[in-house]
């Protein structure tokens, strides 16, 4: 709801309001209170044609019934009957939101009693209505110091939920950063053991290369060292049986 389109609303009967006296003032009142999308009225009640209104004791009651739709609740309207003019729908429909208006303006849950006894209904599944969004309405005189003392507490709340909520943040905050040097320090220590491990195996690697080269190696020379014996040997054996086999005879002739 936008208070300024209230306003707007309103403004046909202002400018009519000028003009009319008596009856007719009567009867703009009865039109206002009336019309659809008016929820304020303290402009038109001001007016001194409309006050004048309070010195006939034909035209009061009218005057009673705009001060009822300005600042007044349905249980006012049951209340004071006989010091009104009869309700038609529309106006016992808009009065009733005015009614939950002020309702709202002291708490946000409405309990189902509260409304039952306001407005007069008899059913309501969840036995509470939750308000989301309100407007206001007009300021009764004498209500300003209770306004301003349900708005200084209003800003108190504000302000200790604000400092709880910073007080939070920095907590968060400081939790967060708390838990990312731990990362840092796990992921630091992950890789020295990593670096650690690797080492270690690079080294074990070496060293039975070289364990297998110089056996590689030992064995070469045994080869090489059978390689020069073998020749000898085989030399002296040809020579020996050389030496061991007979020489073949010669025969000679005799003439």
């Amino acid at each position: 709801m936008d208070h300024a389109n209230f306003s707007a609303k309103l403004e046909p009967f202002l400018l009519m309001s000028k003009s009319v006296k008596g009856a007719a003032a009567a009867k703009l009142i009865q039109d206002a209170t009336a019309a659809p999308g008016v929820f304020v009225f303290s402009e038109l009640l001001e007016l001194p044609n409309i006050q004048e209104l309070g010195k006939s004791e034909q035209h009061r009651k009218f005057l009673t019934l705009l001060q009822l739709f300005a600042f007044k609740t349905y249980q006012d309207h049951l209340q004071h009957k006989d010091a009104l003019p009869p309700l038609n729908q529309a106006q016992i429909i808009k009065l009733k939101y005015l009614t939950i208006v002020s309702l709202a303006a002291e708490r946000r849950i409405l309990p189902y009693a509260d409304l039952l006894k306001a407005l007069d209904i008899s059913n309501q599944k969840e036995e509470q209505l939750e308000v989301t969004y309100t407007a206001g309405r007009d300021l009764e005189p004498g209500k300003l110091e209770q306004v301003l003392a349900a708005l200084k507490g209003w800003a108190n709340t504000t302000s200790a939920v604000l400092t709880t909520l910073d007080a939070k943040i920095n907590s968060i905050a400081a939790d967060t950063a708390a838990q990312k040097l731990n990362q840092q320090e796990h992921e630091r220590i992950l890789q020295a053991h990593l670096k650690e491990v690797f080492e270690k195996q690079k080294e074990k690697s070496m060293g039975g290369g070289m364990a297998s080269r110089r056996a590689a190696f030992q064995m070469g020379d045994r080869e090489n060292m059978m390689d020069v014996d073998e020749p000898d040997n085989k030399g002296k054996n040809r020579k020996a049986s050389s030496e061991a086999a007979p020489k073949p005879s010669r025969k000679r002739n005799k003439f």
